[in-house]
């Protein structure tokens, strides 16, 4: 009964192992398949917060583009997009792609209360199937995704971060 017993404790935790490992290799080749994915802008499809498609293909082309995933109650997001508006002269030249899960009302008193609704170079983006987050790999708020001129990735930070280092890293100073 015994050696039985340590039988079946040894084949359950081989097989606790085996499924360990599995699961740690399935979830690190899933990461390199959506860096894979994202290392060119990939194709995507939001609203704009008046209701309209905004897809990849409206994307200007030769500008970098910074995609910027945040929510309108977040005091991080709110920071790093006062941040953002107090240095829009040093953004002229780069497409910022605001995008959020909530509501397109909210979005939009998100905008105007920070002044960037006027901005040619700004868009404000609904994300109405909640998936710029599994897209684009971030799951934290805000999120910042840096694309240089030519639509690669140069890179994905988590929190907020201060513009002129966006500027140094987009180099366009």
């Amino acid at each position: 009964m015994k050696k039985s017993l340590k039988i079946i404790f040894a084949l359950l935790f081989i097989s606790a192992l085996f499924f360990l490992g599995y699961q740690i290799t399935s979830k690190i080749n899933h990461k390199k398949e959506i860096l894979q994915n994202i290392k060119t802008i990939p194709n995507f499809s939001y609203q704009t917060i008046n209701g309209e498609t905004f897809t990849n293909e409206n994307l200007k082309n030769d500008i970098a583009t910074i995609f910027i995933y945040f929510n309108t109650e977040c005091d991080y997001c709110d920071a790093e997009t006062q941040m953002i508006q107090k240095n829009m002269e040093k953004f002229k030249d780069v497409q910022l792609i605001f995008i959020s899960f909530e509501e397109p009302l909210q979005i939009k008193k998100f905008a105007k209360k920070h002044q960037l609704t006027a901005y040619d170079n700004v868009r404000f983006l609904h994300d109405n199937k909640i998936s710029f987050a599994a897209t684009f790999d971030v799951n934290s708020l805000p999120s910042i995704v840096l694309y240089d001129k030519n639509q690669n990735l140069i890179e994905k930070t988590k929190g907020q971060i201060n513009p002129a280092i966006l500027i140094r890293k987009l180099n366009i100073d």
